[in-house]
């Protein structure tokens, strides 16, 4: 049997939804960067990818249900990195590694400051970044672990405080007939065994047992792997305000895998 080609994001806060995976053949696992894993999917490389939210609305896909990668208030991973004051912020050095905050960002900032910033994509190296803009919009673990002295707005806090609904980050996508109803409940299952190991998860992700407790909090009060109502309203939400800012083509409908 030919194993379904799955692209999960390398950061912490997607060790959960494939730990339940570790030795399951019928899948062959590659890991990278949230704007790599869609490339991949966009290039047909991958069967099915932990994709970034907005990389839905570029492509003719299918979300396995009540999978995904979101917060209900801060989510401390997806932060704009800033040493002034917010309302002077003109410039701002924006992660490369993924669209979703980079178009949140913008959707955000539009809000609070009344106008535009510039923004230019950078790689994510936090001092470099902030030598070159007012602020920087980093994800993922370089967010999580960065502890310099720069003020954080936590752009997960920022959207719920705004929009009362949840912010979701990524979700499982694919072409549909990709993923077998089997496959679905597959997935389902692991983030499930995934969260009953995140002590486990937490203590030795990426060899670095001092961060353990950090880990555990983080995974356990600041991610949610759970996509029901509340997350598809929060959803259709971002889609509709990337859409009015032009950041987006269209608003997508959402179509799942095991639907019609």
């Amino acid at each position: 049997m030919t194993p379904l080609r799955l692209g999960v994001v390398s950061y912490l806060n997607a060790a959960p939804t494939v730990h339940g995976l570790a030795g399951d053949s019928r899948f062959q696992i590659t890991r990278d960067v949230p704007s790599r894993i869609a490339a991949r999917l966009h290039a047909g490389e991958i069967d099915l990818g932990l994709i970034p939210s907005i990389e839905y609305a570029e492509g003719d896909y299918a979300i396995v249900p009540g999978v995904a990668i979101a917060s209900r208030g801060p989510v401390r991973s997806v932060v704009l990195l800033h040493r002034g004051p917010l309302e002077g912020i003109r410039r701002v050095a924006v992660d490369t590694s993924s669209r979703t905050s980079a178009a949140l960002v913008r959707v955000l900032l539009r809000d609070r400051l009344g106008r535009d910033p510039e923004y230019a994509p950078m790689p994510p190296d936090v001092p470099t970044m902030l030598n070159s803009a007012d602020a920087a919009l980093v994800i993922g673990d370089p967010a999580l672990y960065y502890d310099g002295d720069a003020a954080r707005l936590d752009l997960g806090s920022e959207w719920t405080e705004r929009t009362g609904r949840p912010f979701v980050y990524a979700f499982w996508a694919g072409r549909k007939g990709a993923v077998s109803p089997e496959d679905v409940t597959r997935l389902q299952s692991a983030v499930a065994a995934g969260l009953r190991a995140v002590a486990q998860i937490a203590a030795s992700y990426n060899g670095h047992p001092d961060r353990a407790a950090l880990n555990e909090a983080y995974l356990r009060g600041n991610i949610s792997y759970a996509m029901d109502a509340a997350e598809l309203e929060g959803l259709r939400e971002f889609y509709a305000r990337a859409h009015a800012r032009g950041l987006i083509a269209r608003v997508p409908e959402l179509r799942f895998h095991g639907h019609p």
